[in-house]
């Protein structure tokens, strides 16, 4: 149990903060806990009031930790204990870490950028990050289990952001900026496998493009 907690300790101190406080609202606000209103109050992505106030730009990270009610909690809990245990392997925990919260960060971007009207929430930014990051690294590894995950992951992400087309209260662009977000952040970020994407010096590019597209959707928004 020590081994499994010292392995996956990110993987499960993200799932304690996002149970903290999906708790902490469900105790506050029961049924309400689910209006916007609320989503907002606890750290939702709400585009058009961030472009009025500048400081509230830390809301770029907060919404990872925010769901909207009991089922869009289970699905990305569930999602992130399994799929995060081996991203954490793969990355360990400190560049685990990082992909998280780069990979949701530039969801928020995206949605900051390109849908500021929309309330949003969830970990699933972060969630089309780690599954982009492992098509990544899995497409260019030689280990064949990583090589069958990263064609899933492929199929599973493209699947699932067409079927985002159809579904209205579902923000694609934040899914989209996540997936974007994941795979840029895989070509720089080393790798407990000992196979780097790319070389060194373009890794360095990788990083500095995430760079210019991230500060460039938050300038664009408030431009």
């Amino acid at each position: 149990m020590n081994y499994t907690l010292r392995r996956h300790r990110v993987t499960l101190l993200l799932l304690a903060v996002t149970l903290v406080v999906f708790v902490a609202m469900q105790i506050l606000y029961g049924p309400q806990a689910t209006r916007p209103q609320v989503i907002y109050q606890f750290g939702g992505m709400f585009g058009l009031a961030v472009r009025a106030m500048p400081s509230q730009l830390w809301r770029l990270v907060t919404p990872i930790f925010v769901h909207i009610g009991w089922e869009h909690l289970l699905v990305n809990g569930l999602t992130l204990y399994f799929v995060g245990q081996l991203a954490e392997r793969i990355w360990g925990s400190a560049n685990f870490f990082l992909l998280y919260l780069l990979a949701g960060m530039m969801g928020n971007a995206f949605t900051l950028a390109l849908s500021p009207a929309a309330v949003a929430a969830g970990a699933s930014t972060s969630l089309f990050g780690v599954f982009a990051a492992i098509m990544i690294l899995g497409l260019q590894t030689k280990n064949p289990l990583l090589r069958s995950l990263g064609r899933s992951y492929l199929s599973l992400i493209v699947v699932n952001l067409v079927l985002n087309l159809f579904m209205p209260n579902v923000g694609i662009t934040g899914h989209l900026g996540g997936a974007i977000g994941g795979a840029l952040a895989a070509l720089f970020l080393p790798n407990q496998i000992g196979e780097q994407p790319l070389t060194k010096s373009r890794s360095w590019l990788a990083a500095l493009g995430f760079l210019v597209l991230f500060f460039g959707l938050v300038a664009y928004s408030f431009a």
